[in-house]
């Protein structure tokens, strides 16, 4: 009986302590990060650029972790929508913005009024590819090449119109507006394959898209590609001449894609995250798919993405006061 009372009694502070050990200290994670599906949020339609990362990524990481990566495609409203979307979500890394140039830093130049702080509310995770634009014209069109669509806009100010997917390709265009000195009106379209698809059918003169939007539409027929805007060809165009081959010495517009987070996760969750986004864009199979593509991977981390980003806002600022473009 005795024994049994010091058993009991035993088992009694144990449990004091276990409690007192308990509320005392932090309580280790019994799992790790990711153990549940991740979420990717493309603020494009499918066929982009940007969904075409955010979908090759998301069976990367899939691979590396084991857990199911969906992409969620939210466009419209300069990605407004998107970026409401992943900032409105938990802070727990489990929603991942797959962001582009437009969203991340045009967006920056070209508005007066930002529902968001493209650096402020995002932590970065790394860079993803970069791609040169790349100019399509309708194919009913009376010129055939980069110098005959300057000059018959010349001859037409305010008659020519250029299609835009997004923020970014509108300024693309606003820059074309100021190099060549024409007069060519924006359209607004929901996405770059949006757009291009609007040059196929004639409802806008042309565009600037991605190589990807582009190239199988003008291998078909469908559209024409004039001009790259990259200081060299691209290996999968390898006709299509760069603008100052065509005729615009030193124009060169670039898309990139990036990852980001909400800054308010936690620092654990977003090193993890970055780490697994980088591997994946160091993976010699990730510069051939890019490549296939007309592009090129970029392998940076986290401060690497914050400069470039910091970067880029400040060279589209400059690019909407020098083409005089009207802040919305």
């Amino acid at each position: 009986m005795q024994n049994r009372r010091r058993a009991l009694v035993a088992a009694a502070v144990g449990g004091c302590l276990m409690s007192v050990t308990l509320a005392g200290m932090p309580v280790a994670r019994a799992d790790t990060f990711p153990s549940r599906p991740i979420k990717f949020v493309v603020p494009f339609g499918p066929g982009s650029g940007t969904d075409t990362s955010a979908r090759y990524f998301a069976r990367k990481l899939q691979d590396l972790t084991g857990q199911p990566v969906v992409v969620e495609n939210k466009p419209g409203a300069n990605g407004f929508i998107a970026v409401k979307s992943v900032l409105g979500a938990p802070a727990d890394g489990y929603t991942v913005f797959i962001g582009s140039n437009s969203t991340l830093a045009v967006n920056a130049a070209l508005f007066k009024q930002l529902p968001y702080d493209p650096v402020s509310d995002f932590a970065p995770l790394t860079m993803m590819m970069r791609s040169p634009a790349m100019l399509a014209v309708k194919p009913q069109a009376p010129y055939s090449d980069l110098k005959g669509l300057i000059a018959y806009a010349r001859s037409n100010p305010g008659k020519v119109n250029f299609g835009a997917g997004s923020a970014g390709y509108q300024l693309m265009g606003e820059l074309l507006n100021d190099a060549a000195s024409i007069q060519a009106v924006h359209v607004p379209f929901k996405g770059a394959a949006e757009a291009i698809t609007a040059v196929a059918s004639g409802t806008v003169d042309y565009a600037f898209a991605e190589v990807t939007a582009v190239q199988e539409l003008a291998r078909d027929g469908r559209v024409k590609a004039v001009a790259v805007a990259s200081d060299r060809r691209v290996p999968t165009s390898p006709d299509v001449p760069t603008a100052s081959e065509a005729g615009l010495p030193g124009f060169e517009a670039y898309t990139w894609v990036g990852a980001m987070v909400s800054a308010k996760t936690p620092p654990a969750e977003t090193a993890r995250l970055a780490e697994l986004f980088t591997s994946v864009s160091r993976m010699d199979e990730t510069r051939r798919f890019y490549e296939r593509l007309g592009a090129t991977p970029m392998t940076g981390g986290p401060a690497q993405m914050h400069e470039f980003q910091k970067n880029e806002i400040a060279l589209w600022k400059r690019i909407v006061e020098k083409a005089h473009v009207q802040r919305q």
